[in-house]
């Protein structure tokens, strides 16, 4: 029969066995975070994965076109002849090229590298929660499908991972899926934050080259100069996301790459421009994808000069499912109190790919404020800073957080 314990106890046990393992798991994050690893291959932070998963009890494989690790959970506890559900919880690994500048003790050891973005804690809560789940084996009327991701940072690692058959690893699929990303600002220290429907923005690619003829700087009338056909072309997008979509249905237009010349008195041959877009919906998103290589194209001409655009479809929108997301909500809420949850009033402008998995799978993406006690979250540092530090503190929460909503969401499955 199931062992049966009361969610005051869970509650209670979860906390304080979290609490227990904060040296364990904050000298894993530590070790991550000195030797940090971006892409799709991450040989290095897989091993630790690996070697921190041993002895847990659990059915592990690893990717073929990435350095994944991917460990299912088989639980133990007697529903009744139920039919068992499965939960999948997500922790990125990849770090980004970030020269380190935080001053932490174990700052990272790689030239160029660092964990920027939290994902060192994600993995390290991960894996605090494969241990206080395999712990609890007993306890949960399903299994839980645990899925490290390399990659995220730009390479669409959970792309590769679905690919792969991940969501089916466990031999059944998942009936929801939780995702957690610590902030290195946004809200104080121990914060959790969540809203349902649009959560993170869907992520577009733009890169531009006008074409004109080159010259010389003092004859531009004998030329065709590219470089205020560029500049008109950025000019007229930013006027474009206001001017063309809804204010209430945002669009986020940034160059970040503007280039063209190598000396000041050369008309260049070309001009070159690259962005990152943002929106928030399907309709948004989809227009983009017209309306931004027609304008381009057109100021091109207009100044007989021709454009080519490529126009790169990236991450989709973030969408949490309503209902697990109120799950999610009360989980944290009975973990650590009403006021550690915070409903975010609209969604973010990052781009996550653990869209995919949402569009696969219904399920709630959480934040976790990270921020150092005593410090002003309104003035640290942000995610992908070179001085962005996140608290080792948020680590048994983050854990505990993980391991209550496969507990829970198991035995709701189990009870309908």
């Amino acid at each position: 029969m199931t062992n049966s314990v009361s969610s005051a106890d869970l509650t209670v046990s979860l906390r304080d066995d979290a609490s227990a393992l904060a040296e364990q798991i904050t000298d894993l994050r530590h070790r991550l975070h000195q030797e940090p690893e971006i892409g799709l291959e991450l040989p290095r932070t897989q091993q630790k994965v690996l070697e921190a998963l041993d002895g847990l009890g659990l059915e592990i494989s690893t990717g073929t076109d990435t350095t994944s690790v991917t460990a299912v959970l088989r639980g133990t506890a007697n529903t009744g002849g139920a039919t068992g559900q499965t939960v999948l919880l997500r922790g990125d690994m990849d770090a980004l090229p970030v020269q380190e500048k935080s001053g932490v003790s174990y700052a990272s050891r790689i030239d160029g590298a660092m964990h920027a973005c939290g994902h060192d804690l994600h993995t390290a809560m991960l894996v605090g929660a494969a241990q206080l789940l395999a712990a609890r084996r007993d306890q949960l009327t399903g299994d839980v499908l645990f899925m490290f991701q390399p990659g995220e940072e730009g390479f669409d690692g959970a792309s590769v991972m679905l690919r792969e058959g991940v969501l089916d690893a466990a031999g059944r699929r998942p009936t929801a899926a939780y995702g957690l990303h610590v902030m290195s600002s946004m809200a104080d220290g121990g914060s959790f934050l969540s809203r349902p429907g649009a959560t993170m923005s869907s992520s577009d690619g733009l890169v531009v080259t006008v074409h004109g003829a080159g010259g010389h700087g003092s004859a531009p009338f004998a030329a065709k100069d590219p470089v205020p056909v560029a500049a008109e072309i950025v000019s007229a997008l930013q006027a474009m996301v206001t001017r063309q979509f809804d204010v209430f249905d945002p669009v986020v237009l940034t160059v970040g790459v503007l280039r063209a010349g190598t000396k000041r008195n050369v008309v260049p041959e070309t001009a070159h421009l690259e962005a990152t877009i943002r929106s928030f919906s399907p309709a948004a998103k989809e227009r983009l994808k017209s309306a931004i290589p027609q304008l381009i194209e057109s100021i091109a001409a207009a100044h007989g000069l021709w454009a080519s655009v490529e126009y790169i479809e990236e991450y989709p929108l973030t969408v949490t499912d309503a209902v697990e997301t109120s799950f999610a909500q009360s989980t944290v809420r009975e973990l650590f109190g009403e006021d550690r949850h915070q409903q975010m009033t609209h969604p973010l402008a990052g781009s996550e790919d653990f869209s995919r998995v949402l569009q696969e799978v219904p399920g709630a993406f959480l934040f976790l404020s990270a921020v150092p006690e005593g410090t002003d979250y309104r003035q640290s540092p942000y995610n992908h800073s070179p001085y962005a530090v996140f608290d080792d503190a948020v680590l048994p929460d983050g854990a505990a957080t993980y391991a209550r909503l496969a507990l829970d969401r198991l035995n709701l499955a189990a009870s309908n």
